[in-house]
């Protein structure tokens, strides 16, 4: 059982729309000063090597932009994540764009091959589309997919190249690493209709922003972990784009009606208390979109430090 965190900083931005998502875990070292110096110095941090100059080279494969980098990203990520789980520490992800994800997940399931996975995805989007499905190509949108070994070919699109299938089919992987059954969302609200298709016809839930405040955020943990019973371990994303604009705009997707700071951190403390709990990972905390300052940074800064915090302690 892992004893120490590790944190790992993975500023790929390759999977988004946008730029900047590269620069999100300096940012949040920028508003720790604000409210704790002394965090981030306190924690082993590793950097993985990102090929973030892809960024100036022309787009050559339109439904999956820039997956050949993202397919090396993958295989970086996931030896690192697993080599984490191998030196008995646990990992703590910080991600430029979602699609790194992807190969957070090939990682864990390198360590722990045959325990089952279970999945909680805090996010606005539900990041289930692939290159035949996709509207943008932008792959910060595909990583569940890769993790369902998903095609959704009844809802395609689109046509891709065979280069796109190539680099596809080799971050999917030659296994399903999650089940469709234990996959579980919170705060979904901007959905493609080949996402709902596929969400519909599998039965993975969401708990929309409506139903998380009729419910309560203790209630919607309670909700998940059960769902998951029969899952091994378990692993959180926490999306910052998740809550709602008016907390910041600084992250690639912004959509209106999202979880308050305090929704958010409340329901990341109550999921985390589960021994299960085998990873944690925010992602998509992008300073240069940000309206107000470094808010966003400040923000998830204030709702991840009681959460890495409670991880922390659980492992004592």
């Amino acid at each position: 059982m892992a004893k120490k965190l590790q944190f790992l900083s993975i500023m790929s931005e390759l999977g988004a729309g946008t730029r900047g998502a590269s620069l999100g875990f300096p940012a949040l070292e920028i508003a720790s000063l604000k409210y704790d110096p002394e965090f981030f110095p306190k924690y082993s941090i590793k950097e993985v090597e990102t090929d973030n100059n892809l960024v100036f080279k022309k787009k050559t494969l339109k439904f999956g932009k820039r997956l050949d980098g993202i397919a090396r990203m993958y295989r970086n990520i996931q030896d690192e994540v697993a080599a984490t789980f191998n030196d008995k520490k646990f990992p703590v992800v910080f991600s430029g764009d979602h699609s790194n994800a992807g190969g957070t997940i090939a990682g864990i399931k390198a360590a722990y091959p045959t325990k089952r996975l279970g999945v909680i995805w805090v996010d606005a989007h539900g990041d289930l589309h692939s290159p035949y499905t996709s509207p943008t190509g932008n792959v910060h949108g595909m990583p569940l997919a890769t993790a369902l070994h998903e095609d959704n070919l009844e809802n395609k699109n689109n046509d891709p190249q065979e280069e796109t299938i190539w680099y596809w089919n080799e971050m999917k992987g030659s296994n399903q690493r999650v089940k469709h059954s234990d996959l579980f969302f919170v705060g979904l609200r901007d959905l493609e209709q080949p996402e709902i298709n596929l969400m519909t016809k599998h039965n993975i839930p969401n708990v929309t922003v409506d139903e998380l405040r009729e419910m309560g955020v203790k209630a919607v943990a309670e909700k998940a972990l059960i769902y998951l019973k029969d899952c091994d371990i378990i692993y959180i994303s926490f999306d910052v784009d998740s809550m709602d604009p008016s907390v910041s705009r600084g992250t690639g997707t912004p959509v209106e009606h999202g979880l308050t700071e305090d929704e958010a951190r409340d329901l990341l403390l109550h999921l985390v208390e589960d021994e299960r709990l085998c990873c944690f990972e925010t992602t998509e905390v992008n300073p240069l979109l940000d309206d107000k300052g470094n808010s966003m940074a400040e923000a998830a800064f204030r709702v991840i430090k009681p959460v890495i915090e409670k991880i922390e302690s659980n492992l004592k």
